[in-house]
């Protein structure tokens, strides 16, 4: 039984759309998103490259802009492994448009959580690809000695993307089955 916007639990975020809708969703996201990193990337890093030190407090004790070039995925994990690490981003972001392209049931969610994938892999891909094997990151929140790693805009991204497919699966209504066939009942 299909579920329609007057039924509890349905909402616009899981509807159902069109694949011209789901176009119209997908490529601004995934450009807009690109975009954003690869010039935050480098806007940070021509500013903070001459000055001593190379950061910038925004909110002191919490948050500065740094420069850090990372070696290798989350966290540092699989440093200098670059041929490895372009090897997955590219299987990874073919994934990803398969899915955007060939996907069947896209919702709204789904659609902009691909977006948002697509253009954090693509970020990072790119750093991987022409920046010597490191991808660019300035953003450091911290608290004294105690830093969270530093990460861009691509990550925040990747992180949001998954986020919001994980609160999706946790909050979508479950599909309601059909019980009306009389030949499964016992």
């Amino acid at each position: 039984m299909a579920q329609t916007a007057d039924k509890p639990g349905c909402n616009f975020l899981d509807k159902q759309l069109s694949v011209a809708l789901a176009h119209l969703l997908f490529w601004p996201v995934f450009l807009i998103g690109l975009v954003a990193d690869l010039w935050s990337k480098s806007a940070i890093f021509n500013w903070l490259s001459p000055q001593v030190p190379q950061r910038y407090s925004i909110i002191d004790g919490f948050f500065q802009l740094v420069i850090v070039e990372n070696r290798g995925a989350a966290w540092g994990i699989a440093a200098d492994k670059t041929m490895s690490l372009v090897v997955i981003s590219v299987l990874a972001i073919i994934v990803v448009f398969a899915m955007f392209l060939f996907g069947r049931k896209l919702q709204m969610v789904v659609v902009l959580a691909l977006g948002l994938f697509a253009a954090g892999i693509c970020g990072n891909l790119y750093d991987r690809l022409f920046n010597n094997g490191r991808v660019r990151d300035f953003l450091d929140f911290y608290y004294r000695d105690w830093h969270f790693p530093a990460f861009n805009i691509a990550d925040s991204m990747l992180t949001v993307a998954v986020f919001a497919l994980i609160l999706m699966t946790i909050f979508s209504p479950k599909p309601q089955t059909d019980v009306t066939n009389s030949d499964s009942i016992p």
